[in-house]
């Protein structure tokens, strides 16, 4: 058996009977929901529960991350744009048209990840905008985070169960 063998039997681009696939799945979503802009969420419910430091440190984190991100949506937003455009139509077109099932399984991850970007770059415009601080900047970012866990919710359910469609009809053909 030689390297490259070995390397797919590993990897098995069918993605969706893979637990790599299923442990990168829930691994993004945690990650995803415990950084709300950058700021871990630890650091949110310090600074609501202790005022003074906490709050100053939290509002001096979300200051960094809003700016930073803003700053990137400003250079760089419309090249990203046309790349990620073109990235998922070149996803779904291969995996959804051509059945390429590596190709749906990034399409599914990689979309719902871009929903959440841009509910970062809403909610970063408008701390900014609104000078957010102390309790509003908290609620602000519980709703951000509440948004995102929503979006983590359907996400992982339609994933599921297209990964378990997807593993039955393989598995009713025979592969």
């Amino acid at each position: 058996m030689d390297w490259y063998t070995s390397v797919f039997e590993l990897i098995d681009m069918r993605s969706f009977s893979n637990l790599w696939f299923w442990i990168v799945l829930a691994v993004i979503w945690s990650t995803v929901n415990h950084w709300v802009l950058g700021v871990p969420w630890d650091m949110v419910m310090r600074a609501r529960d202790n005022e003074g430091q906490a709050q100053i440190d939290l509002e001096d984190m979300v200051r960094i991350h809003t700016n930073r991100l803003l700053y990137i949506v400003g250079e760089s937003g419309l090249l990203l744009t046309g790349f990620a455009c073109f990235l998922f139509t070149f996803l779904g077109l291969t995996g959804f048209v051509y059945g390429h099932e590596f190709a749906q399984a990034v399409f599914l991850l990689g979309v719902p990840m871009t929903i959440v970007g841009l509910l970062s770059i809403f909610t970063a415009r408008a701390v900014r905008s609104n000078e957010l601080s102390g309790e509003a900047l908290i609620k602000r970012l519980g709703r951000h985070r509440l948004h995102t866990r929503m979006i983590g919710v359907a996400s992982i359910f339609i994933t599921a169960m297209w990964g378990m469609y997807q593993n039955m009809s393989a598995s009713a053909l025979g592969g």
